[in-house]
């Protein structure tokens, strides 16, 4: 058994193959269990999207914001324009297409692991991307109609642009991924960071400007203009330029709405349910009774998020060790956001396979498999209080459900220590397959 499973995941096409059927195989069970179950696979964002696509092509002044809830770019929705057309079959395109969106994510995490910056051999690459293609965490969220395999897909690529020193392409995904989801927001410091002359390749060219002149950039005035590049400036340009004219062309089609509901609501949003955030019975009393004060937590809770994944983590990790820096960034932001979901997990998740191959993690089986205990089982005590609130109608908000959130945050929050820790020890040129 042992045999079969390592040729399965150490070759591409056997692992693709598998990866591919297990996603059909959800897909088609997806569309049994809604047809004959009242808990239906589908998610329901899902159908937010899916009305939200409807709404747009219903006519030449309809748009995506027509149906409530919807908080995403119109991109969202105008790549979800078939599931408009009758039949299952289209209904179910989407689901399709975020499935195949995970498997391109895998094929990107192989390139990335044998590429220059990992040179692993593709038998080991594959094996660490299977923990991306044949997660049936993975599967099952893409395949009950989640986007966020899209944004894996989107995140992916710009690592290994950046990695591959493709500078104006980094600078285009990053502007689409900010418009698409805003968080990947939070790898630019780190992207930035990294790009040192030594990293984009252009050491040689550094030491012919120092020769002679052994004190220089001393200075703040001169540390400010070395850090100022060529590269630095284009990934900021092309970035900002991306990011300006898409908002720009959603306006000019949507308006205020798409500003609100694409953007604006994040800073605010009070979404108590599903929400494994120790924020969740905060967010929930707010709800019923709005507070008048100015200090709202749903606008300050940002603060130790973002001083986490764009401040601090970068300055440790970036110049050591980029993948395992947007890991630890990503690790962070879910983990202190103060909405966190299911489908969340899946923005860090995609990194998993480049920073495993020298983390503490996998060299310690022990506190590795202590750490995915921890992880699963306080998310599972989280999910039993949540089943008897909202199936049981049984009131579990405090202690259960909050004392669960709680649980899962400290876990969290220790798995990032580790990750830090690692990030701290562990210069980059360790990672190189044996």
């Amino acid at each position: 058994m042992a045999s079969y499973i390592k040729a399965v995941i150490s070759r591409p096409l056997p692992l693709f193959t598998a990866a591919t059927v297990l996603r059909a195989a959800m897909l088609v069970y997806g569309l049994w269990q809604d047809a004959n179950s009242p808990l239906k696979y589908t998610d329901i964002d899902y159908l937010v999207f899916t009305d939200a696509a409807r709404f747009t092509f219903s006519s030449a002044s309809a748009s995506p914001y027509t149906r409530e809830t919807y908080r995403y770019t119109p991109l969202l929705a105008w790549l979800l324009y078939p599931t408009t057309w009758p039949g299952t079959f289209w209904f179910s395109f989407g689901k399709a297409l975020f499935a195949a969106a995970d498997l391109l994510a895998g094929y990107l995490i192989i390139l990335v692991l044998r590429g220059p910056h990992v040179r692993m051999p593709t038998d080991r690459a594959c094996g660490y991307a299977s923990i991306w293609l044949l997660n049936p965490m993975v599967a099952t969220i893409s395949t009950r109609g989640s986007s966020e395999g899209l944004l894996g897909v989107l995140v992916i690529t710009l690592l290994w642009a950046v990695l591959e020193r493709k500078v104006t392409l980094a600078g285009v995904l990053l502007g689409l991924g900010v418009h698409f989801k805003i968080y990947p927001f939070i790898y630019a410091p780190a992207i930035v960071w990294w790009m040192d002359a030594e990293q984009i390749g252009r050491t040689q060219e550094a030491k012919r400007k120092g020769q002679g002149s052994r004190e220089q950039a001393t200075g703040v005035l001169e540390k400010v203009v070395a850090f100022i590049t060529p590269e630095r400036i284009t990934l900021a340009l092309v970035s900002l330029a991306t990011f300006l004219a898409l908002n720009l062309v959603m306006y000019a089609l949507y308006g205020m709405p798409f500003l609100t509901h694409t953007f604006f609501h994040h800073i605010t949003r009070i979404d108590h349910r599903h929400n494994f955030s120790p924020y969740n019975t905060l967010l929930y009393l707010t709800s019923a009774q709005p507070n008048s004060s100015r200090l709202k937590v749903e606008s300050v809770a940002f603060v130790p998020q973002l001083l986490l994944s764009t401040v601090l983590i970068p300055l440790v990790g970036a110049k050591r060790d980029l993948p395992a820096t947007m890991l630890a960034q990503t690790f962070a932001f879910v983990t202190f956001n103060k909405v966190c979901t299911s489908q969340y997990f899946l923005w860090y998740m995609v990194f998993l396979p480049l920073y495993l191959p020298n983390s503490s993690l996998l060299h310690s089986p022990r506190l590795g498999v202590s750490a995915l205990a921890l992880w699963v089982a306080t998310q599972g005590l989280w999910l039993q209080q949540a089943y008897n609130l909202e199936f049981l109608g049984l009131s579990t908000f405090i202690p259960g459900l909050w004392a669960a959130s709680l649980a899962f945050f400290l876990v969290n929050c220790w798995i990032l220590g580790i990750i830090v820790d690692d990030l701290g020890g562990s210069p980059e040129s360790k990672i190189k397959a044996s």
